[in-house]
């Protein structure tokens, strides 16, 4: 197993921002691709967005694009998701996860590893 450990989730007023973080143990945390999903209650765990390896190709949910970004330190093992201009709609558990194997990074059937989540709540 390799470890995924998200935080930095919590609760933000309409408009403000959040940075999470998800720090993934593992010698192949370089090579991997790393995705964000969330799940609302009583709703199914939609993608928010991807990063390759590399940190040069990303892609988000319509829902989040332009407001969201996604970036990564292989260095600290570390990948993160900037969160402005949050609405309530925004608000879920919000999930890392690794993927090693080939597959759209779109699906969240194709990742490997994941983490407990963190909680974003976004007050109007």
């Amino acid at each position: 197993q390799v470890p995924v450990v998200e935080s930095g989730g919590g609760l933000v007023q309409a408009g403000g921002s959040l940075r999470l973080s998800c720090v993934a143990s593992g010698r192949t945390f370089s090579s991997d691709t790393m995705g964000w999903f969330r799940q609302a209650p009583g709703k199914e765990r939609e993608f928010v967005g991807f990063i390759n390896w590399s940190g040069d190709t990303t892609s988000y949910a319509d829902s989040v694009k332009g407001r969201f970004t996604i970036d990564r330190d292989n260095a600290k093992n570390t990948v993160y998701l900037q969160m402005n201009s949050l609405k309530p709609e925004d608000t879920a558990v919000y999930y890392c996860a690794a993927k090693r194997r080939v597959g759209s990074s779109y699906f969240a059937t194709n990742y490997d590893y994941w983490g407990q989540g963190t909680q974003v709540t976004v007050s109007s």
